[in-house]
């Protein structure tokens, strides 16, 4: 999938730990792990605003795309 996730890498610049965020977002630990794992089809906007909130920091902080041979279109 072209679209990663790096939950990871804002919650070590914030020094804050999962189950925190968790807490903080009102989200359980683990969908926080499968957040962060990529594993997730898709993130609620709200959901998305709330971890937003508690890492201070922007949806591209959190969201990266980068092509792949999946996203080129047939010819």
């Amino acid at each position: 999938m072209p679209i990663l996730v790096n939950l990871d890498v804002m919650l070590a610049r914030r020094k804050m730990r999962s189950r925190e965020l968790a807490e903080r977002v009102g989200i359980t630990e683990q969908n926080i792990s499968l957040l962060k794992s990529g594993k997730v089809r898709g993130v609620r906007f709200d959901t998305l605003a709330r971890i937003c909130a508690a890492l201070d920091c922007q949806p591209g902080d959190l969201l990266e795309y980068r092509s792949g041979p999946e996203d080129e279109a047939p010819e």
